[in-house]
C-alpha cells in the first residue's frame, strides 16, 4: 500500500490488516455492498451480523430476476396506465415497505434526467424496490453513473436498462445555445453540457426540432456508451444477458415513447 493509500485507509478505519474495499475482488465488494452490516461492528453502528445472515444478505438478489423483455412490458403498462390517469400505485404499502426492507430485487434500472417533472416511479406506476433509479440533469454518463448501473444488473439482478429522455430537457437546450452561440459554461455545469454536445453536434441541420432532435440523439449515444462499457456491460450485452433501450417522456401526455433499441 502506498503512502496514499496507507493514510485513506488509516482515515477510513482501514488497515493492512482490514483491507480497504476497493482491494477486494470485484464480486466481493459487490457481496461488501450488499451485506456491509456483516462487517466487524464499529462504534456506534450496532452488532455485526453472524455468518448465515452476512451470506444471505450478501446473495440477496440471486435467482430473482426478470427477463429483460418482460421487464419492459411492465414499464410500458404501467405507463400507459399513468396516462390514463388510472394508476394503481402498486408495492407502496407497509407490507411492501416491511419486504424491502430485508433486501431489493429491482426490476429495471432507469437512466433518467433530474428534470422534477420526470419521476420514474411516478411515470411507470412502480412502487417501493421497483427500480433501480439514476438521475442525473441530461441523463448523462459517468465512472460514478456506470458503476451504479454495473451494480444494478451484476449483483441486484436487473436485466433491462432504460435511458430515459424526455421533451424541453433543460441541459440539452443549455447545450445548443452553446453550441450555438459559443461562450463559456459556468461553475460545475460544463460537467452536465460537455458530454451532450456531440448529440447536438450530430443533429445540425436535421430537419425538424432542434431541441426534440437533440434529446433524442442524447438518448441513443448514451445507450450506446452503455452497451460499449468494459468490462461488465459489454460483456452482460454480448451475452444476451441485459436489454439497453433508450426512450422519450412527453411532458404533456406523459407518454413514455421507446425510441432506440
Amino acid at each position: 500500500m502506498d503512502h496514499r493509500s496507507r493514510s485513506e485507509a488509516t482515515q477510513m478505519g482501514w488497515g493492512e490488516d482490514h483491507p480497504a474495499p476497493w482491494r477486494l475482488p470485484r464480486r466481493g465488494f459487490l457481496a461488501f455492498l450488499a451485506g456491509g452490516a456483516a462487517v466487524a461492528a464499529l462504534p456506534g453502528r450496532g452488532p455485526a451480523l453472524g455468518p448465515a445472515e452476512a451470506a444471505a444478505a450478501a446473495g440477496h438478489g440471486a435467482g430473482k430476476a426478470v427477463p429483460p423483455d418482460e421487464a419492459l412490458k411492465r414499464l410500458m403498462e404501467g405507463n400507459k396506465r399513468f396516462v390514463a390517469g388510472r394508476p394503481r400505485h402498486p408495492n407502496q404499502g407497509p407490507r411492501r415497505r416491511s419486504e424491502v426492507a430485508q433486501g431489493q430485487h429491482p426490476f429495471a434500472v432507469i437512466l433518467g434526467c433530474a428534470d422534477s417533472r420526470v419521476p420514474p416511479e411516478v411515470v411507470f406506476d412502480q412502487g417501493l424496490g421497483d427500480l433501480f433509479v439514476i438521475r442525473v440533469a441530461g441523463n448523462i454518463v459517468d465512472d460514478a453513473v456506470l458503476g451504479s448501473i454495473e451494480y444494478a444488473v451484476e449483483h441486484l439482478g436487473a436485466r433491462l436498462i432504460m435511458v430515459l429522455g424526455h421533451a424541453k430537457c433543460g441541459a440539452v437546450a443549455a447545450a445548443l445555445e452553446v453550441a450555438g452561440k459559443g461562450g463559456s459554461i459556468p461553475g460545475h455545469i460544463a460537467s452536465l453540457l460537455k458530454p451532450i454536445l456531440p448529440a447536438v453536434e450530430a443533429v445540425k441541420g436535421q430537419a425538424g426540432d432542434p431541441l426534440d432532435n437533440a434529446v433524442r440523439a442524447n438518448v441513443e449515444r448514451v445507450v450506446g456508451q452503455l452497451r460499449s462499457s468494459e468490462p461488465v456491460l459489454a460483456e452482460m450485452v454480448r451475452g444476451d444477458k441485459v436489454k439497453m433501450v433508450g426512450a422519450r417522456y412527453d411532458l404533456k401526455t406523459g407518454e413514455v415513447q421507446i425510441t432506440t433499441t
